[in-house]
């Protein structure tokens, strides 16, 4: 459940996490720089292009990861047309889809192990705080890859109740989506235990 790597290998597997950090960091600061609906296109293109690299099935699995932002896509659009700008809507929108975009690339091809790696060397000037450097990796770690997963498990959950209702489930999913978020963080607690927990 805590890996959501690609199965696909691409080149971008063998790059450091760090490195891919970093980029990252620098593409998302950049982005926003940018002001123009062409511009931020372009940049999309770009992602879009980098996120190709990777192969057919890769990029459709990327792309299907974008599915949980549809409900901000469409809220953003319809007050942007409301308040009639529609530039500023794309603007918005194209910097939105550009950056979660690069950060699933990101994600998709870095281990939870580097990327925990990676955050805890970062964190360490924190110890003199009294902040563990290793629990702060880990629990940033497993926020990057619990979003997207929870994600998955409310959309297993909505289909389950299709299946057997004809009413739309709407806030009734609520209920099973807690309990089944508290049950998989009873199972990592578990996992985490059984190999000696965090220092």
């Amino acid at each position: 459940m805590l890996t959501l790597t690609s199965p696909v290998e691409t080149w971008a597997h063998r790059v450091r996490a760090g490195i891919k950090l970093a980029l990252l960091a620098v593409w998302t600061v950049g982005i926003f720089w940018l002001q123009t609906p062409l511009t931020l296109a372009m940049a999309f293109a770009a992602v879009l292009g980098l996120v190709a690299t990777g192969g057919g099935v890769f990029l459709a699995r990327s792309v299907a990861s974008l599915r949980p932002l549809w409900p901000f896509v469409v809220l953003v659009g319809l007050w942007h047309l409301w308040i009639d700008d529609a530039p500023g809507g794309v603007v918005i929108l194209l910097r939105l889809v550009a950056a979660v975009m690069a950060a699933n690339f990101v994600t998709m091809t870095t281990r939870l192990s580097d990327m925990t790696a990676v955050i805890e060397r970062l964190a360490r000037p924190l110890a003199g705080l009294g902040l563990s450097p290793r629990t702060l990796a880990l629990s940033m770690a497993l926020v990057i890859r619990f979003v997207p997963v929870m994600g998955e498990r409310l959309d297993q959950i909505t289909e389950a109740w299709a299946a057997r209702a004809r009413r739309k489930p709407r806030w009734r999913v609520l209920v099973p989506a807690t309990l089944a978020a508290l049950d998989d963080a009873d199972h990592v607690a578990e996992a985490l235990r059984a190999r000696g927990g965090v220092r």
